[in-house]
Order: structure tokens, then C-alpha cells, then sequence
């Protein structure tokens, strides 16, 4: 099974904006006993950069949640003292989302790390911006790694997200950060892994928006992904990540082993998860109209 950490408390739905905005306790309160309800095991707080109200809005979202959820937290943001107000106010061990390889980051927030006893997601993206290639993937989280160890953050509270980017912009490097996962293991033993998983569908018609979302997760925890951050609204989602849908999963496993399924004893359902598969690997070029196809 895979750990889900719910994306639905993000400044970038305006429902919630605006809920932040005007410090509308009802709409926060609803989305967090949601994400519970749903089967979440953590929930996400993205109050975006917050730069100016940012110590506050972290210390106000952190109550309203934790009144009507016990589920541990994620902080998002890029204000470092908001990040502080929330690992004090968390009722249970947070983790900060995230830490990039960007030394100013790197020497502000694994101190915090350390003093709050929170874990951390290291977000491989430095100064120079997305890694082109697994071999850059592996050197970002090397010094990540080497970071913590300077600050005494053990590799159990490092939670290494690869970044995914978007299929429709960069679908080659879908695949390759598909294949990077199982490095993390080895070169930090004991650390998690996780993802933005909506981020591959950025730019895809709304309406296949999940097959897209679905199918990379049942391939990334394949090759050893521990955790995603989800839409926790996603029911069919949510099965897959807890295990509820082997048949799919299976199918998605075939194409991956490099096998030919028989789409003619496949439901219609599981024919469009190994069409997204072929596309996810790159063995078909990305269109809008790949499930037509």
C-alpha cells in the first residue's frame, strides 16, 4: 500500500484561497475530515509562499485542521518561519515540504528538522533548476543526503521526491523519473520516497486528468515509491493505493515486464490503464487522444 498524503489544502483552489483569505473555518474544517473519511494518512497544508501573512495563516489552517483530524501534517510553503509556527503548533510529528537543494533552504530548514524531530521532503530541484537526467537526480540527492548528516537528520526522516514533471511537455522524462525511484533506497537505506502526482497530468484535458494520475501510481510503487501526495477525492484513486484494485494493477505490471495483454479479455476499463501505461514508458507517443487510439 502506498502512504497517501492528501494535496486538497492548496492555495491554488480558490475555494480554499478564499477560505484562507477570510479566515473561513467551515471550508478547511470540511476538506480535512474529507481527506480522513477518504482513507488519507496524512494531509498536506500549501499556503503557497505566504510572504507576509504567512506565520499566521500556518498557525490558523494547523488548528482549524487538527480540530477535526488527528492526522499528521505536512507543511508547504516556501515561508521558513511559517514552516517554524507550524512544526510548533503540530500536535503530531509533521513533516516539512519540502527542501530543495538550494544551500540558503538546505541550512534554514534541517536545523528545524532536527528541533522538531519533523521528517522532510527532499525535493530534488537546485538553483540550476529540474534535473535532466537520473545521473542529476542521483547527485542533487547525494548532497541532500550529506546535508542531513551535517544537521544529524537521520535518512528515516527523508522523504526523496524524484519531481514529476508533466507528460504533455516532457514525456520522456516521465519514464525516466518512473525509473529513478529504487536509487533512493540505496543510496540513503531506510528513507521514503514520494511525489506530486497530479503534476504529470499539468496540461492534460481535465476529464483524463486521472487515468494519467492512477496509472503512475500504480507504476511508481512498482519500483518502490512509499508514499504520493493525492487528490484524496479520487475514490478509484484511493483503491488502487490501498490495494483494493489488483486487476488493474496487474495489467499495468504486464506492460511494464514488457508482455503483450490480450485486450480482448480486458474490460474496457483495464484497456485504457495498459493504453496509459504504453504512453507513461514512452512505447507510444502522448497525444490528448491516446485512450481513442
Amino acid at each position: 500500500m502506498v502512504i497517501c498524503v492528501a494535496e486538497n489544502i492548496h492555495v491554488i483552489s480558490q475555494r480554499v484561497k478564499t477560505a484562507i483569505k477570510e479566515r473561513e473555518t467551515k471550508t478547511i474544517q470540511g476538506i480535512a475530515a474529507m481527506a480522513k473519511e477518504k482513507g488519507a494518512d496524512y494531509i498536506d497544508l500549501n499556503i503557497g509562499p505566504a510572504s507576509k501573512e504567512g506565520i499566521e495563516i500556518m498557525e490558523w489552517v494547523v488548528k482549524q485542521v487538527q480540530e477535526v483530524s488527528d492526522l499528521p501534517l505536512f507543511l508547504d510553503t516556501l515561508n521558513i518561519q511559517a514552516i517554524e509556527k507550524g512544526l510548533q503548533v503540530a500536535k503530531e510529528r509533521a513533516v516539512v515540504n519540502s527542501i530543495s537543494c538550494i544551500p540558503e533552504r538546505m541550512d534554514a530548514l534541517f536545523p528545524l528538522v532536527k528541533r522538531y524531530n519533523a521528517g522532510c521532503v527532499c525535493l530534488l530541484i537546485s538553483s540550476q533548476g529540474l534535473p535532466r537526467d537520473n545521473d542529476e537526480r542521483g547527485m542533487l540527492a547525494a548532497e541532500l543526503i550529506g546535508k542531513a548528516m551535517e544537521y544529524e537528520v537521520a535518512n528515516e526522516d527523508l522523504w526523496f521526491d524524484p519531481f514529476t514533471p508533466p507528460i504533455a511537455f516532457q514525456q520522456e522524462a516521465v519514464k525516466f523519473m518512473i525509473e529513478s525511484v529504487p536509487m533512493f533506497s540505496e543510496i540513503a537505506p531506510g528513507c521514503k520516497t514520494t511525489c506530486g502526482l497530479s503534476n504529470v497530468s499539468n496540461g492534460v484535458p481535465a476529464e483524463l486528468r486521472s487515468i494519467i494520475n492512477r496509472t503512475l501510481l500504480i507504476m511508481a510503487e512498482r519500483q518502490g515509491m512509499s508514499s504520493a501526495i493525492v487528490d484524496a477525492e479520487d475514490e478509484k484513486l484511493m483503491e488502487i493505493a490501498k490495494d483494493k484494485r489488483p486487476d488493474l494493477k496487474q495489467v499495468v505490471y504486464d506492460v511494464m515486464d514488457g508482455k503483450e495483454p490480450d485486450i480482448t479479455s480486458l474490460t474496457p476499463e483495464q484497456v485504457d490503464y495498459v493504453k496509459t501505461a504504453n504512453v507513461l514508458l514512452c512505447h507510444k507517443l502522448f497525444s490528448p487522444s491516446w485512450l481513442s487510439e
